[in-house]
């Protein structure tokens, strides 16, 4: 009788503790609302899941131009994160007092591509482009979406943007830039690496990388706006993009660091 006394009394312990354990993480698990440049979507989703698992914490994600969420945020949306495709934004938002000073860093640098959905299209030194044959060139609107811009460096410095702009199709941000090609309502167009290009191989169709040296940089900036500040959710994922772990997903979809 003693012997199941003491089994019990053991058993009761247990999930007492359990119990206190799942109360105590609960009680600090908090949420963050997080904006995404969308050329970082698939990534950011993985990640994303990666941190909810390791940390218990919640993220709402939100995906767009990253002009479209400057406006956003200085109009008072609720986000706690951004995480931008450039530099200027965030650093835009620090001058301006809606983010936390010093709290900015670069998570990624992103790359552009010019890419089809139909296998052999694109050639590895983007003499497509030269050719011309193709109706439809696809690309971010280059004042809204770093991307954009970069494309229009590139054209510039092939000596091609007089040329090709008669065929050019604007997408409001990379995620709509990509959706004309892959529906192919454009024949070919640029587009994020990270978009065709997962696990270190490009996923579908033909692509041509676009030398860094033909645009500025795509420095990639994530920032702490004022909202998140005594967010523990929104610092541990700030902090979370900096560990290994995430890191390595970045660099699995094409992103430098």
């Amino acid at each position: 009788m003693t012997g199941l006394f003491t089994k019990l009394t053991r058993y009761l312990s247990l999930v007492l503790g359990m119990a206190l354990c799942a109360i105590s993480l609960a009680a600090s698990a908090a949420e963050v609302s997080a904006a995404v440049a969308s050329n970082f979507t698939v990534p950011m989703q993985r990640i994303a899941r990666s941190f909810e698992q390791d940390t218990g914490h919640k993220v709402l994600l939100a995906f767009g131009a990253t002009g479209g969420f400057y406006a956003q945020i200085k109009n008072g949306a609720p986000f706690q994160v951004l995480l931008a495709a450039d530099k200027e934004t965030p650093a835009r938002l620090e001058k301006e007092g809606l983010s936390v000073t010093g709290a900015r860093f670069t998570y990624a640098i992103g790359k552009l591509v010019l890419w089809s959905k139909q296998p052999g299209l694109v050639d590895d030194k983007g003499e497509v482009l030269r050719k011309g044959t193709f109706a439809k060139l696809a690309m971010a609107s280059p004042k809204l979406a770093p991307y954009g811009a970069a494309a229009m460096e590139t054209l510039t410095r092939l000596g091609l943007l007089t040329q090709l702009q008669p065929k050019f199709v604007e997408g409001a941000n990379i995620a709509q830039t990509y959706q004309f090609v892959a529906s192919e309502n454009a024949a070919l167009g640029f587009v994020a690496l990270s978009q065709v290009f997962a696990d270190g191989r490009l996923t579908q169709g033909s692509a041509w990388i676009v030398p860094a040296s033909f645009h500025a940089p795509i420095q990639q900036d994530a920032v702490l706006l004022n909202t998140g500040k005594d967010n523990a959710a929104a610092t541990a994922l700030l902090n979370y993009l900096k560990t290994e772990k995430a890191q390595a997903i970045i660099r699995a979809y094409g992103y430098d660091l």
